[in-house]
């Protein structure tokens, strides 16, 4: 197991924060001030270009925290947020805006589809690596956990730790990423519940992309809320609030 380490703790408003490391990896754990033992830990992954306290990130982290009495961690994702990029993340970039800024939306979904796979790589285990340093800690365990990771590099990279952890029981997703093939491949041995956001009017990648990924997903229960919202808008009108509490208490 890679070291662990609490770096600085806060509190306020009924929640305490920690930050922590796995190994080099930065992360943040939102907490009640008192839980019970083993309560659910929900996992959140960020979205692409931003960072794992991203405002609106931490604003549901902390619903989270004083609705349900979840634990909710985040890390931030290889070349985001208090991590250096490589010279491969640099180069992904670059190819990444100036297929943006020229228009070539073809060009663009292949060079977002191959930075984002090799960040997919990368992310998965250092995100295993979280919850098994997280689940050795007394107040941890056994406790049930959910993934919840909004849009774009969050479901890019949720939706292959799914399928490959089966301590996730429940999670939401989103719209927002291209559905290449190992996303749909993976989305295909995904069987817990999922609940599926979906920006309406996403300006850089198409509905019947998202829709093809929320179709592969295999989970008998899975729930679709589309509401307007371009590429960085994701509104939470009619969105089952209890999903996440329903299914990590059951």
């Amino acid at each position: 197991m890679q070291s662990f380490r609490f770096t600085a703790e806060s509190s306020g408003d009924e929640v305490v924060e920690r930050d922590f490391t796995v190994g080099e990896v930065p992360g943040v754990l939102w907490s009640p001030p008192s839980a019970p033992d083993h309560a659910p830990l929900v996992l959140v992954g960020h979205g692409g270009g931003l960072h794992k306290k991203t405002p609106a990130l931490a604003a549901r982290a902390r619903h989270a925290v004083t609705t349900w009495g979840f634990h909710v961690a985040a890390i931030d994702a290889p070349g985001h947020g208090d991590r250096p990029r490589t010279a491969d993340d640099e180069r992904a970039r670059a190819a990444l805006r100036q297929a943006m800024d020229s228009g070539d939306k073809p060009g663009f979904e292949s060079a977002g589809v191959r930075y984002t796979a090799s960040l997919v790589e990368r992310a998965v285990p250092e995100w295993q690596a979280t919850l098994d340093a997280l689940r050795a800690l007394p107040e941890f365990g056994d406790s049930p956990v959910g993934y919840a990771g909004g849009i774009t590099l969050g479901t890019a990279i949720g939706v292959p730790l799914t399928a490959a952890d089966p301590r996730i029981t429940a999670a939401i997703f989103g719209g927002g990423f291209f559905a290449y093939d190992a996303l749909i491949a993976a989305a295909r041995r995904i069987t817990v519940p999922v609940q599926f956001l979906l920006p309406w009017d996403d300006e850089h990648v198409s509905r019947d992309s998202a829709l093809a990924l929320f179709d592969a997903f295999a989970s008998p229960e899975k729930t679709l809320h589309a509401n307007p919202g371009d590429h960085r808008t994701i509104r939470w009108t009619g969105v089952d609030d209890g999903f996440l509490a329903r299914h990590l208490r059951a």
